[in-house]
């Protein structure tokens, strides 16, 4: 049963210079160092959404509407903590 499949993408040539240059570095195949690039880009977005998730739901607790309501409750932070 085959657990991989091939995929054909095109690359800038210094783009795939820099990649082989890396997998030579780390002794890894273009494909694995591709294949990890594109997981770590997926978790980093991922990750990015539960953040602005999370910040938003804090935002909607405080009634916050606009960036200028971010930049009053930010200067009201920092009065208080002089």
């Amino acid at each position: 049963m085959q657990t991989e499949n091939t995929v054909s993408i095109t690359l800038p040539p210094d783009l795939l210079v820099a990649a082989q240059a890396l997998a030579a570095r780390e002794h890894r195949t273009i494909s694995d160092v591709l294949s990890e690039a594109l997981l770590r880009y997926m978790q980093r977005d991922a990750q990015w959404d539960a953040l602005l998730e999370r910040t938003r739901a804090v935002g909607r607790r405080l009634n916050i509407q606009d960036e200028d309501a971010v930049e009053r409750l930010s200067d009201e932070f920092r009065i208080e903590k002089r």
